[in-house]
């Protein structure tokens, strides 16, 4: 490591693009199915039966899976979120075939219960970069996430409140 750089700039730009999810599909479609069953099984929340639900979860593990696929071998880069979203949101145009069946089976899942633990692992997820920044803050990025987080929290209780 040359002397002015940190930590962090030790991973250079390949490494990064290698783990990548389109650049590792084998790994990325067992976690997504490991992610999705966990995800149809939180569907129950509200009541809603699984076997209902099913489909739907079927289809949102392809819709997310042709878009790594496209992500994967098209010739120029756009972010793993961005085919998936272009995907899904082709399947369910007007015009595409079968859009109505579709648009049904996904209706069947409950979408908040399935994001809810999704978006929590996201914003707990950490990588090498993070630790290494982490590091070199050190005990005051707690204290400070700490009173960000509270103050968020009593921010939306009081707006809540009020407008409830």
């Amino acid at each position: 490591m040359k002397t002015h750089e940190s930590p962090i700039d030790q991973f250079d730009a390949e490494a990064l693009k290698e783990l990548r999810p389109e650049n590792q599909l084998g790994k990325t479609a067992l976690v997504l199915a490991a992610v999705c069953v966990a995800a149809w099984f939180s569907n129950i929340v509200n009541g809603s039966p699984l076997l209902d639900a099913l489909p739907g979860m079927l289809i949102l593990y392809v819709m997310v899976i042709i878009g790594l696929v496209v992500g994967r071998f098209c010739p120029f880069y756009l972010p793993s979120v961005a085919w998936v979203s272009l995907v899904s949101i082709i399947a369910t145009l007007p015009f595409f075939p079968g859009n109505g069946w579709i648009i049904a089976r996904l209706a069947e899942v409950d979408f908040l219960a399935v994001v809810t633990p999704v978006l929590a692992y996201a914003g707990l997820a950490l990588t090498g970069r993070e630790f290494a920044m982490f590091k070199q803050t050190g005990w005051k990025l707690v204290i400070v996430a700490l009173l960000v987080f509270t103050g968020t929290f009593i921010g939306s209780a009081v707006v809540a409140h009020v407008m409830l």
